[in-house]
């Protein structure tokens, strides 16, 4: 099959040259014109919501986990702040079966004033010649996720987690990067610090970047607590490791171009083929773009929030969510039906 060379004329932010397959991965066709991919005409910015995980830590489907005024969860806020930040179009990436109860729950919060497109998470969403192993019960992760939602996508894209709080300041941020001439991949990262939980140990991508501020490393550290005075937690090896405030944490996120996508692409036949026997295994948004980072393929804006960050880990994070949202909502930064400041 003939290649297709995507030329290196991004040096801020973009992929550098490369060899590319005119028929991506997964079945979608690529596009050959590097300006369309990058930028389609009159389209507006689209915001993914990752809101298939199992949340075994929590207990329950805490994506819909009431925690503001009329039953508001915490996606809808970002739904909220993205809309406000002039976000087009939202995606929401759900459970198989799930789609009707999160679409309801939107309309119902949104007065039927906010439509998202919603795309199940389905095991069988694999690149032609490949299965789901007997046995596999766990999504594939976060990266197959945005994998998911290509189809609902045509240009510039944000991901979010749906069960963090990431303040409207960041998402203001996202679109400034997105809608730059040519359209730059960001990672919007928060302290440390602030984004632990009082009620255990938490997994946490720590960005480390250049002095230009673009990513170098996203090293994967899970089990992150405070202990006494220090912060510490688990590298991806098993060594112990000491971390301090200065760190900024990914809490997923991202601002994302076409080309980041075909390179997710290319990277999930590469886990199925190693790592699909781990029935546990997943295909992490942060791992896949730290090595696009690592290989040079890829260039990253790493741009730290001033927002305060909050969401749920644990089941005993939530009372301190309702509260922060109460003052909010109390303070006049949200009005209390959601609806109201995106009619």
């Amino acid at each position: 099959m003939p290649s297709v060379t995507i030329s290196g004329a991004i040096p801020a932010c973009g992929i550098r040259e490369r060899q590319l397959s005119p028929v991506c991965a997964l079945g979608y066709r690529r596009r050959t014109d590097t300006a369309r991919a990058l930028r389609p005409p009159d389209m507006g910015l689209t915001l993914v919501v990752l809101a298939a995980g199992k949340a075994s830590r929590y207990g329950r489907l805490k994506q819909l986990e009431p925690v503001g005024p009329g039953g508001a969860a915490l996606l809808d806020y970002g739904i909220h702040d993205a809309l406000r930040a002039g976000f087009a179009k939202i995606v929401l990436v759900v459970a198989p079966g799930l789609e009707p109860m999160f679409r309801e729950h939107v309309e119902r919060v949104f007065d039927g004033r906010v439509n998202p497109a919603l795309v199940s998470q389905e095991l069988g969403f694999l690149p032609r010649g490949f299965f789901a192993p007997a046995g596999r019960r766990k999504p594939w992760g976060t990266a197959h996720a945005v994998l998911a939602a290509a189809g609902e996508l045509s240009g510039p894209f944000a991901v979010v987690n749906a069960d963090d709080f990431y303040g409207r300041s960041s998402y203001q941020m996202l679109r400034r990067q997105l809608e730059a001439e040519p359209p730059c991949a960001t990672l919007v990262g928060f302290k440390l610090r602030s984004t632990l939980s009082d009620h255990g140990g938490v997994s946490r991508g720590i960005a480390q970047h250049d002095a230009d501020g673009f990513l170098k490393r996203l090293s994967e550290v899970k089990e992150i607590a405070l202990r006494g005075a220090v912060i510490a937690g688990v590298a991806s090896d098993g060594a112990a490791i000491r971390l301090s405030d200065s760190e900024t944490a990914s809490m997923n996120m991202w601002g994302l171009t076409p080309l980041v996508l075909d390179g997710l692409r290319s990277q999930f036949i590469d886990f199925l083929e190693h790592e699909s026997s781990d029935l546990d295994a997943e295909f992490l948004l942060s791992t896949a773009i730290g090595r696009q980072v690592s290989a040079g393929t890829t260039r990253l804006r790493v741009l730290l929030s001033a927002e305060t960050w909050f969401g749920m880990t644990f089941a005993h994070d939530t009372p301190a969510v309702v509260a922060r949202i109460a003052q909010l909502v109390a303070n006049g930064e949200y009005p209390e039906h959601l609806w109201k400041g995106v009619s």
